[in-house]
This record gives structure tokens, sequence and C-alpha cells, in this order.
């Protein structure tokens, strides 16, 4: 039984964890690719407040080379089968655009996919359909190789907005359930800082879909060019605050690298706004 939906009832914020099982990620690429690191940092995120964690073989940070399902799986499923012996009340998500890979997962002990290409794979639509299981579909212009290559827009939030609710639309000519089918912005995918910015600034309009929100905005490039030039693993509070930002506007899922701090962040925005006047 898949327990996600039920959680999204619960409209306080959600933290996924993110687990990258790779050695390239732009961030923490290479610090948890041993299956002994993986599950210490999953334990590590449990205790900091995770509802759920998010594994990924596959690198998709801008220029990266796509990695096919046969080394996603070997870096992907011990991992799993091993947060769900040692945290079962853990929500497990495998990050990958193969549909094979998210099927192995969640034989693995996965309850959710997310999805950098919205389901575009042929039967990936028709197995979280199939397997009940919540979907993430996220918005990208282009590709992880291609995606910063001058991105462009008429007017970033509508058609972003826009190829959400296609894609939603299409999950559920699929036999994906509304509930199911949680919808991301994109930040830092094939988008300018100015386009991440102006998205951040109007999540109202993606919360307002109807469809839950999930926002992945945790130490992204754009931000260091506003924080005199940060790196990455410097840009903590800097995330923070767009997950602040996120609370306000109604975003349930934030998707982060620094789980305690956002956690955090979210737990006292969303204290704030439900304070008794």
């Amino acid at each position: 039984m898949t327990i996600l939906p039920e959680r999204l009832r619960d409209p306080r914020p959600l933290i996924m964890g993110i687990l990258n099982v790779t050695p390239d990620s732009f961030s923490d690429g290479g610090s948890f690719a041993s299956p002994d690191s993986a599950l210490a940092q999953a334990r590590r995120m449990a205790v900091e407040g995770a509802d759920i964690i998010d594994v990924g073989g596959e690198s998709t940070r801008p220029g990266a080379e796509r990695v096919g399902a046969h080394e996603q799986i070997n870096r992907t499923q011990e991992i799993i089968r091993s947060i769900r012996r040692e945290l079962p009340s853990m929500i497990v998500s495998i990050d990958t655009t193969l549909p094979e890979v998210a099927q192995t997962a969640l034989e693995a002990g996965a309850s959710m996919i997310n999805d950098i290409e919205a389901g575009a794979e042929p039967g990936m639509l028709e197995l979280a359909a199939a397997r009940h299981a919540p979907i993430v579909l996220m918005h990208m212009q282009g590709t992880p190789e291609t995606m910063q290559d001058n991105p462009r827009y008429g007017n970033v939030v509508e058609e972003v907005r826009i190829i959400l609710l296609e894609r939603a639309a299409e999950a559920k000519r699929r036999g994906v359930p509304k509930d199911m089918i949680i919808l991301d912005p994109g930040i830092g995918f094939g988008k300018t800082k100015e386009h991440n910015l102006t998205l951040l600034k109007h999540l109202d309009r993606f919360t307002a879909s109807g469809h839950p929100i999930l926002l992945g905005a945790s130490r992204k490039k754009f931000m260091g060019s506003i924080c005199a030039g940060a790196e990455p693993c410097d840009l903590v509070a800097a995330t923070c605050a767009t997950t602040a930002l996120g609370v306000v506007a109604g975003v349930r899922i934030f998707r982060v690298h620094d789980v305690k701090a956002n956690r955090q962040a979210a737990d006292v925005t969303w204290a704030t706004l439900h304070a008794a006047s």
C-alpha cells in the first residue's frame, strides 16, 4: 500500500532528502557511492527529519552524460533494499527517467518515482499507474547535456505551468490518479538565473493547479551567483530561504541535500503561518 498520498493530505511540508549514489553529481558526487556511506547518510537524514529519501543513480547536473539502465540498477537496487530493511517507515523514491530502473526500484522497496523528464519514456506512466506509485513530473527544457545552452522563454511561469499541466493530463489518461501526480517546475533545469528567480517568485501559480508541488532548489548554482560566488556546499542558508518561500506559497515537498536545516526552515515557517491571530 502506498502511503504518500495519505501524507499529502496532511498539509504540512514534507522534506525529501537527496541520496545521490553517483560519482559525479554536482554537489555531492562520490560522497555516497559506496553502500555503507549511502546507508549511513540515509540513517542520518531519517534522524534529521526526512519524510522521503530520493535515491538516484544518474547525475543530472548540466552537461552530465546519461547512464544506462543496467548501471543505474547496479547503483540503486541494494541501497533501496537496505533502507527498506533498516528504515521500514521511510518513503523511498527512485530518481530516474527509465521505466526499467523504476520497476526494479519499486520491486526493491521504493514506493515513489521522481522523473525529470515528466514521464516521457514509453511505459513510465503506465508503470506508475499499475504499481499505484506517486510520480513526480518535472519540467526541463532540453536534456542535462544541453539544458543550459542559452535557454529561452517568452513567459517562463506560464510556459512551464502549461507543459506540466499537459504532462499531468497525460498521466491521468494513462491511469495515474490525480493525487499521485506531483509537479516540479524544475529549478535549474534549462533555466537562467532570472528564470529561476521568476519561478520562485510565482510558485503560487503552480500550487494553484490542485496538484502537490515539489521544489528542488537545493544548492543550485544560480544562488551562488547571488551569494558572492559561494560554492554549492555553502548554500545551505540560501536553500532554506527558498524552502521558506515555498512553504508560504503552498509547496508540499522540498527536495534538499541538507535535511536538518531545511526541516527547521519549513517547520518554523509553517508554524508562523498557522499561529493563532
